[in-house]
């Protein structure tokens, strides 16, 4: 595809693993200039080689987001290697399963910290920038704050908040022309996703019944098909898209299970 987005500097948080990968290299390959912030340089540098092996740029930032001093830091730092910034990309975070059972106030407050608040401080830190280039926010979300999961209150919570931060955004940045939209996954088969089915009983039984409830194509979603709605929502070929929940899920979400 070609979106526009060449020498754009795009912020993705938690953008060298899993998801995030898959996006950052989607945006490398449009040739974007795509800032990667996690907590790990290695890890970091690990995907921003892969980005240039296919001829696309990336730039580490390391940053801890569960920290809000972090989160204002690191905006700092991409602001003085770029001297801009034209797209936000929230995607950090993790199914703790801290649950209402399991639970305590103190892993409940640390889950919403991990999975929501550095969401809206990096949009604020950001969004002097993004008022100047006109540029886009993205929030990945999760089907947990729509289907539930069982045991996992904390994370479904961070997740509805991020579903309405992404139509509060929207219509509070319309006067700057600021567009929000948030892409929601369901089933999405990353190296995380293989750690975790791997500790189950029959994980290739467990695998075949999960993506025989995905109607299309029983299988899951690819992290490079994120990716690339994510870069089309960033660019201007979604123009006229704002505060919009779009599931890239083979179906999984709404379509009939009978089917």
């Amino acid at each position: 595809m070609n979106l526009g987005l060449k020498e754009k500097v795009i912020i993705v948080t938690g953008g060298a693993k899993g998801i995030g990968a898959g996006i950052s290299q989607a945006l490398g390959l449009e040739s974007a200039m795509v800032a990667i912030v996690g907590r790990n340089a290695a890890d970091n540098q690990a995907c921003i080689e892969l980005i240039q092996a296919t001829g696309g740029q990336a730039f580490s930032f390391v940053a801890e987001l569960t920290q809000p001093d972090e989160c204002t830091r690191v905006v700092a730092d991409i602001v003085h290697m770029f001297g801009r910034i034209d797209g936000l990309v929230n995607n950090a975070g993790v199914n703790d399963g801290v649950g209402l059972a399991n639970g305590t106030y103190e892993k409940f407050m640390q889950s919403l910290h991990a999975n929501l608040v550095h969401y809206y401080l990096l949009a604020q830190a950001c969004l002097p920038y993004l008022i100047k280039s006109k540029g886009a926010i993205v929030n990945i979300g999760s089907k947990t704050a729509e289907t539930g999961q069982g045991g996992t209150s904390a994370y479904a919570a961070a997740n509805g908040g991020r579903n309405a931060l992404t139509r509060e955004w929207a219509v509070e940045l319309l006067p700057h022309n600021i567009r929000v939209n948030a892409v929601i996954v369901a089933e999405c088969f990353t190296p995380l996703y293989e750690k975790w089915i791997q500790t189950l009983e029959n994980p290739n039984e467990k695998r075949a019944e999960i993506e025989s409830k995905i109607p299309l194509g029983q299988r899951m979603t690819t992290a490079d098909e994120i990716g690339a709605m994510v870069a089309f929502l960033l660019s201007s070929k979604s123009s006229h898209t704002t505060g919009q929940l779009i599931h890239v899920d083979g179906g999984y979400v709404h379509l009939d299970r009978a089917l």
